[in-house]
């Protein structure tokens, strides 16, 4: 009785499963500070790809790790960078089975950690790093991701992708906006298995909203929609349940929530230490993004719900 009356059910069609693949590595390697998930292999990130379609998991986002970095991150776009070579390789192995999205940022590709190109003063030139996005996205299609996902929170840069994805003749690929992604102090892990630091201790809150902030979420949100993209997220989660709540009152489009690598690295130590009951605690938290109006969940517990979840 108490399933069928439950007002909200996740399910594993609800979940993004994140994988990174690293350039040039002979083997996977699991990140330390998020147990569990692997810096993979071209080889292994296929038989990853080829257990979650088994599972049930409808789709990836792909982050890249690559051998070389510079100052505009131009491995981001190179035909043959990291991320576009498994995009290939996915396609050929997988055809449609799986939705396959890709991160389109420069972070993980330039020297300095920033999300863009540099300006003299120290400070990422918002109008320059467009054009990078840019050259990404159309890598990015032409490689074959069915899901363009801009994540560096520059102004203008879903209205700057679309144009350069239809002037290719990418018209049905979509835009996954993280339009509401805040300066979080939850994103340590991430960078860890990216292996990102932002140069001289520096930051992102010049383009990253403050965490204080909720209004202006749904400007950025509002934006982003009147700029061509066909669905928004709120990034992380779990404390921006509110903001994910609100969105979804706003808007029609489906509404993305990222469960972010501390929200899964604090459930993951607390469950190593028996302070709570893992399984339980997995199915509880992702549930709230869902219950407070997110369509899609970015999790990396993707995977091991599946084990569990209904499709």
């Amino acid at each position: 009785m108490r399933e069928l009356v439950a007002e909200t059910q996740l399910r594993k069609a609800d979940l993004i499963a994140p994988l990174f693949v690293r350039e040039g590595a002979s083997a996977p390697q699991e990140i330390t500070s998020l147990p569990g998930v692997m810096q993979h292999t071209q080889a292994s990130l296929h038989k990853e790809v080829e257990r979650l379609i088994d599972l049930g998991i409808p789709g990836v986002i792909l982050f890249g790790l690559p051998l070389k970095k510079d100052v505009i991150g131009s491995q981001a776009w190179h035909p043959k960078g990291v991320v576009q070579t498994a995009l290939k390789g996915l396609v050929a192995s997988f055809g449609d089975d799986i939705i396959l999205m890709a991160d389109t940022c420069v972070d993980e590709f330039t020297s300095h950690g920033h999300c863009g190109a540099m300006a003299a003063d120290g400070t990422v030139d918002n109008d320059a790093t467009l054009k990078l996005y840019a050259k990404m996205a159309v890598a990015q299609a032409r490689a074959g991701a069915s899901v363009i996902a801009p994540s560096g929170m520059m102004d203008g840069q879903v209205a700057a992708i679309r144009a350069a994805l239809d002037n290719d003749g990418h018209h049905d690929v979509a835009i996954l906006a993280y339009s509401a992604k805040y300066a979080s102090s939850m994103y340590g892990p991430f960078r860890d298995a990216v292996d990102v630091t932002i140069a001289d201790g520096g930051h992102r809150k010049g383009y990253q909203q403050d965490w204080r902030n909720a209004r202006e979420s749904l400007t950025e949100v509002h934006l982003d929609l009147a700029e061509g993209a066909d669905m928004v997220m709120v990034k992380p989660a779990l404390a921006y349940l509110d903001i994910i709540a609100n969105v979804r009152r706003e808007v029609d489009v489906p509404v993305a929530a990222y469960h972010v690598s501390g929200e899964y690295a604090m459930l993951k130590a607390a469950a190593a230490n028996g302070w709570i009951d893992g399984e339980a605690a997995a199915l509880e938290v992702t549930t709230s993004i869902k219950r407070a109006g997110a369509d899609i969940i970015l999790t990396y517990l993707a995977a091991e719900l599946a084990e569990i979840l209904p499709a």
